[in-house]
């Protein structure tokens, strides 16, 4: 089962790191939302998605963009209807 995590510059940067090492310890595919200054990362993923660098304000308006089209490509791959998605499950990790 793949993992979509972020993982650009923020001040759970650190917390990433080593989620992201459990992950791949369980064998999963990551795909990884990175910033360019995180180069290192990108041999931790199996494939990244670069976006710009910026601030931390704007920051999750960048990151949501590759998640919105991954979930589009996704339901059109599943045949599903995107224009009427029901039963949507969310998860949230917390610390």
């Amino acid at each position: 089962m793949p993992a979509v995590v972020i993982c650009t510059k923020s001040d759970e940067y650190d917390k990433m790191l080593s989620n992201v090492m459990e992950i791949k310890a369980r064998k999963a595919i990551v795909v990884g939302v990175v910033d360019p200054k995180n180069f290192h990362m990108k041999s931790n993923f199996d494939y990244s998605i670069e976006v710009p660098n910026t601030s931390k304000d704007f920051s999750p308006i960048l990151n949501q963009i590759p998640l919105q089209l991954i979930a589009y490509f996704c339901a059109i791959y599943r045949g599903c209807d995107v224009d009427k998605p029901r039963n949507l499950a969310k998860s949230v990790t917390v610390e």
